[in-house]
């Protein structure tokens, strides 16, 4: 049986994640609060923010504002 969690993105219990997508304490909030649809969400909107920004994971100035819009899009912050 799947592991279930209430998925603050979705609004309701859906399919836990394998592990932490992410590293550290925020990695940690991530894993017990979203869900692998929120996750696959979350990855889409990446997508349309690293091309309307023309951002790259190989600037860490960048990972910090793909960070800021993480947790804007998970967690309403």
């Amino acid at each position: 049986m799947a592991r279930m969690v209430q998925c603050v993105v979705l609004g309701r219990e859906a399919k836990r994640l394998d592990k932490p997508p992410h590293p550290g304490s925020l990695g940690e909030q991530i894993y017990e609060n979203v869900s692998e649809e929120g996750w696959e969400q979350w990855l889409m909107r990446l997508q349309m923010i690293i091309n309307e920004n023309q951002l790259t994971t190989a600037m860490p100035n960048n990972i910090e504002i793909i960070e800021k819009y993480m947790v804007g899009f998970l967690f309403g912050k």
